[in-house]
């Protein structure tokens, strides 16, 4: 299905698209659908289409969310015509008239039945197989120049339309190495500021001693002084940071932080939200009458792991060997629920694009047109997915955009 070019003449499309990932291949298909005499190429500098989708979910490929909504992207307002066009039912009801199947779990992600990221890739691929779609791959789009009639690609490519689907930065071995923001700027566009996003965090001060220890339903909030962002999740400690979904859905504002050279930002971790700050001093005094003769290193392991119990006595210097719990006076009880719900770590920066799986900035918003995706400033360009700057949290939010955008697209490219 893959075809090469002869560089002694000019190959001729109605619509090509640059990119042939999640928002690139539904773009190309909706567009053939509606219009079947429509000549369409996708463009893919890999080797195959579609890499990217093969890693998303940890290899399930979490393809949407059922409750995404406007207010979980950034830019909501340019997100509201994609997502009332094409929202999350639209989405699954666009992969099972290509015979893909899914199920839901409990927070609204959605996942293909087979549990395989491959199954998402192969409805796509046969799909575009199947409506006679052309696929170029090995083919870097290097330069695009605009003509009277459409654009020409790499100097021997041309078409009516084009549309930019290249993602953005983010994971780059996957195929995202940001050089469609080239391709937007060079026809006219404003590229804002680049952040990796949905990426681990790193801090100052040595958690090595946690290292590996998961948290579960954490709240962090990032400050600077006021706060910046709160999220919810998992939290997981590394070597030299944090990561988990509560920590790496900070990441693209701390980048946004630490762009000031005056700002340290910090984040303050809530390991026990569900509990009021009265609720865990009084489960903790009941604690220090039921095992007052254990060693203060048990304080909370019934409600967190271990090591982070040992960690925030040792923050309140209440942790020495063989100190028995009931040794605790009411002050240290208060104290130590008090660091419990508010324990501070100074984030000194976000690892980089690529260890990310979202770039956070892209094309600006206000050059596109939300109701087509098209371009307000170079009549016949179109924009889908991770190029343009908008970005969500973990949970198939991302993948919902790239399919509500190319879906958009491809209805009203053509």
């Amino acid at each position: 299905m893959s075809k090469k070019f002869l560089r002694v003449a000019y190959e001729k499309y109605d619509v090509a698209v640059i990119g042939g990932c999640a928002a690139g291949m539904a773009a190309a298909i909706n567009a053939k659908r509606r219009n079947p005499k429509l000549n369409i190429a996708i463009i893919e500098k890999l080797p195959r289409l579609g890499k990217k989708i093969l890693a998303t979910g940890n290899g399930r490929c979490n393809l949407t969310n059922l409750n995404a909504k406007c207010s979980d992207y950034k830019n909501s307002d340019f997100v509201l015509h994609a997502l009332v066009a094409y929202g999350p039912d639209r989405v699954i009801g666009f992969f099972e008239s290509m015979g893909l199947l899914t199920y839901n779990d409990s927070e609204g992600r959605v996942y293909p039945r087979s549990n395989m990221a491959a199954s998402v890739l192969d409805a796509l691929r046969f799909e575009v197989e199947n409506l006679g779609i052309d696929v170029v791959c090995d083919t870097p789009v290097e330069n695009v120049k605009k003509t009277d009639g459409g654009f020409i690609l790499n100097g021997n490519i041309k078409c009516r339309k084009l549309l930019i689907a290249t993602g953005g930065k983010a994971s780059p071995s996957q195929g995202s190495d940001g050089s469609g923001y080239a391709l937007a700027s060079s026809l006219g566009h404003t590229v804002t500021k680049l952040y990796p996003s949905l990426v681990p965090l790193t801090v100052n001060g040595n958690v090595k001693s946690l290292k590996g220890v998961r948290a579960r339903n954490v709240t962090l909030t990032l400050t600077n002084g006021k706060t910046v962002k709160t999220t919810s999740g998992e939290l997981l400690f590394t070597e030299n940071g944090i990561s988990g979904i509560a920590a790496m859905e900070l990441a693209s504002k701390v980048g946004e932080l630490l762009d000031d050279v005056k700002c340290k930002p910090f984040t303050e971790v809530d390991f026990l939200p569900d509990f009021s700050e009265k609720e865990l001093v009084d489960y903790l005094l009941n604690i220090r009458k039921i095992k007052g003769n254990c060693p203060v290193d048990v304080l909370f392991t019934g409600v967190l792991p271990w090591a982070i119990g040992v960690e925030i006595c040792k923050a309140m210097k209440l942790y020495k060997q063989d100190r028995l719990i009931s040794s605790l006076s009411n002050t240290d009880v208060v104290q130590v629920a008090k660091k419990a719900k508010k324990y501070e770590l100074e984030i000194s920066g976000a690892k980089g694009f690529a260890n990310a799986q979202v770039t956070s900035g892209g094309v600006s918003v206000s050059e596109i047109n939300p109701e087509t995706m098209e371009s307000k400033l170079c009549k016949g360009l179109y924009f889908a997915g991770e190029i343009i700057d908008v970005d969500a949290g973990c949970g198939g939010f991302n993948l919902q955009w790239a399919f509500a955008s190319g879906l958009l697209a491809g209805e009203n490219i053509w």
